[in-house]
């Protein structure tokens, strides 16, 4: 009879289609592994990998096998979900992902606070890029995660929990600074730096300055804080949301942060599940803590 551990093994080597980097996300050794895989496929009498030494292919027949196993998997993980979420509270543990333009800045904001309003509540935190993290929550590797809109959530549905506006931050010497409003038309595109590809901010700063998303930058980075000491450096201008404003400036002895005036919010900040997520009561908890947080900092 097939075990819980041979479907996860079974998955693990589907997402990596390696065998031993398979086994190293499950912490056996390759060989556990393989022989695992090759019970699994003793029982059922099929053939669910094709392995030579140079890769590994899902058979078609494998690939259904697969879907069957991802959905056993999270049934599991409903049920411990069930068991676990009560109406006393957040006492249990939680796998949170986000996204690296919001968890600087959020996690600072949040985590002193979540400590002692939910003391018992053991907190998993990953950070990734939004795809990824999407990834993880459909198939059971993260309970949730935060992101922000708009993006293609595939089926998971979303909460928002706040919503803000980018500001434009420029050296204190460029012929637009102090201006406390500026619009998209008086950047100049030249100068704009902006994050590599793959972070969604990058997106989101395009579609609220109406921006082609084929026009070229001088300089594209893979954090926000390089973005800044950029700027500091006279090396271009930038856009931030407004959560990162007090971490990223301090004291702006070099800079002049200007608000963008377009439309907005430039982007709302969600928490993510599945829909047939056992915790929803926790989902609405967490919420309503993440805006009290967000809103008591904002008035500091």
């Amino acid at each position: 009879m097939l075990s819980l551990k041979q479907i996860d093994y079974a998955l693990a080597v589907a997402k990596n289609l390696h065998f031993k980097k398979a086994a190293d996300e499950c912490f056996i050794s390759p060989s556990t592994l393989s022989n695992a895989i090759s019970d699994l496929e003793a029982q059922l009498e099929v053939k669910i990998f094709e392995r030579s030494n140079k890769k590994v292919i899902v058979t078609e027949l494998g690939k259904k096998i697969l879907v069957k196993a991802r959905n056993i998997k999270l049934e599991v993980k409903s049920i411990h979900e069930l068991a676990q979420h009560n109406s006393s509270g957040l006492i249990h543990s939680l796998s949170i992902g986000i996204i690296p333009t919001i968890s600087p800045y959020f996690l600072p904001i949040i985590l002193p606070k979540i400590k002692k309003e939910f003391q018992n509540l053991k907190l998993k935190i990953e950070e990734g890029q939004s795809q990824m993290l999407i990834n993880k929550v459909k198939e059971g590797d993260l309970d949730m995660a935060i992101l922000a809109l708009p993006y293609d959530l595939e089926h998971l549905i979303s909460f928002k929990f706040w919503e803000e506006d980018f500001f434009w931050v420029s050296h204190r010497l460029n012929k637009n600074a102090g201006k406390a409003e500026i619009k998209a038309s008086e950047l100049e595109q030249s100068e704009l730096m902006l994050l590599e590809d793959g972070h969604c901010l990058k997106d989101h700063i395009l579609d609220a300055c109406n921006i082609s998303s084929s026009t070229q930058y001088t300089l594209k980075a893979s954090s926000l804080n390089t973005l800044i000491q950029l700027v500091k450096g006279e090396m271009g201008t930038t856009l931030v949301p407004k959560m990162a404003l007090k971490e990223l400036i301090g004291n702006k002895d070099k800079l002049s942060i200007s608000h963008l005036n377009e439309p907005g919010p430039h982007r709302e900040i969600v928490l993510i599940t599945r829909p047939n997520f056992a915790g929803m009561e926790s989902i609405g908890m967490l919420i309503n803590f993440f805006n009290r947080s967000l809103k008591e900092f904002n008035n500091i």
